[in-house]
């Protein structure tokens, strides 16, 4: 039996011992980990054909790396985000590696070196109020499957949930009593209770009496499950998010993003308690930010609110009849003699 090499060793205690036991991480953000380390032993294999039994850590040099990151984006197609979230993986590993291997310290420091990549920031989208009740609209309420979708499209919009968050809810993470309100668990384990519109409530409760989840013994079944009684994943909410879009944008001429996600609906939630007037601090809270400077990116994407604001300040400084200054021949002169100068 061969033994394992020192690389093999590091990344099973790794992401078997270390990021669960002393880094108390989510097991979604290990499988993150695991799967960036899985597409580089994969590039190892099919691109550089090295013997993936034989690599150690010397193996994985800067040239390498980079490589890699390159293949991610090229070969792959992952955007900017995900390449530096890929990167991101790899330092935290080999910060491990100076600490539990120090002989290697130099090639980690190398490694640690490869910069994230400057991508341009994406626009917000979110859809109207107008738009969302169309999508809203769109299930089949006389089916099964119809009513399900509404009350998962429902709460994914009044919590602003994340998908994952939505996919790991149990029965047990509802009380639909008055005050509804429901327990989510987003990122680092950060538990938050997030309270629920009346209609939602009503959905909800529906829902739990038609599928036969009210009774004690299954408390800890998955919200939201597929016809294995699985819970669903992100792929399958997205599925759903997606076909509703699509039924919407042939019924009615209302603008939905080309490129539509449960992450809109989040988008959605923020920007219009935003324009609710609603204080930041407490559209923070309901999305789990851990800091106001991540949910100011909504205030800063409503032009709408800026241009509002921008008329009440100052109001009358512009006036109606504006002069025509490209009919002013003496101006336009004085322009072009001054550029030319």
């Amino acid at each position: 039996m061969n033994k394992p090499s020192q690389f093999a060793s590091l990344l099973t205690s790794y992401l078997s011992e270390y990021l669960p036991g002393q880094r108390n991480l989510s097991s979604n953000t290990i499988r993150s980990y695991r799967d960036t380390f899985r597409l580089l032993l994969q590039f190892c294999r099919d691109e550089k054909h090295l013997k993936i039994e034989k690599l150690d850590l010397r193996s994985f040099d800067e040239q390498l790396i980079k490589e890699f990151l390159a293949w991610l984006e090229r070969e792959r197609h992952c955007s900017v985000s995900t390449r530096n979230q890929r990167l991101a993986a790899l330092h935290a590993f080999f910060r491990y590696v100076q600490i539990e291997a120090p002989e290697c310290m130099t090639h980690a420091i190398e490694i640690l070196g490869i910069p994230f990549k400057r991508g341009e920031k994406p626009n917000i989208l979110f859809l109207s109020p107008d738009a969302l009740k169309l999508l809203l609209a769109q299930p089949d309420v006389k089916t099964a499957r119809g009513r399900r979708d509404l009350a998962l499209m429902s709460l994914l919009y009044d919590t602003g949930a994340r998908v994952q968050e939505l996919c790991d809810l149990r029965v047990r993470d509802l009380r639909l009593e008055t005050p509804a309100i429901v327990t989510l668990v987003g990122k680092g384990r950060k538990m938050r209770h997030v309270p629920l519109m009346t209609n939602t409530a009503k959905l909800l409760t529906d829902y739990i009496s038609e599928r036969k989840l009210d009774c004690p013994a299954r408390l800890d079944h998955p919200l939201f499950f597929n016809p294995q009684r699985n819970q669903l994943t992100r792929a399958g909410v997205t599925y759903v998010v997606k076909k509703y879009a699509e039924q919407a944008r042939q019924k009615e001429p209302v603008f939905l993003p080309e490129r539509i996600s449960p992450h809109v609906l989040r988008h959605t939630k923020a920007m219009h308690l935003l324009q609710a007037n609603v204080n930041l601090i407490y559209i923070r809270d309901l999305l789990g930010h851990v800091d106001v400077a991540t949910t100011e990116i909504y205030a800063r994407a409503d032009t709408e609110m800026k241009r509002r604001a921008l008329e009440n300040a100052y109001p009358d400084l512009v006036p109606e009849n504006l002069p025509a200054w490209n009919r002013d021949s003496d101006l336009m002169a004085w322009l072009k003699d001054f550029c030319n100068s």
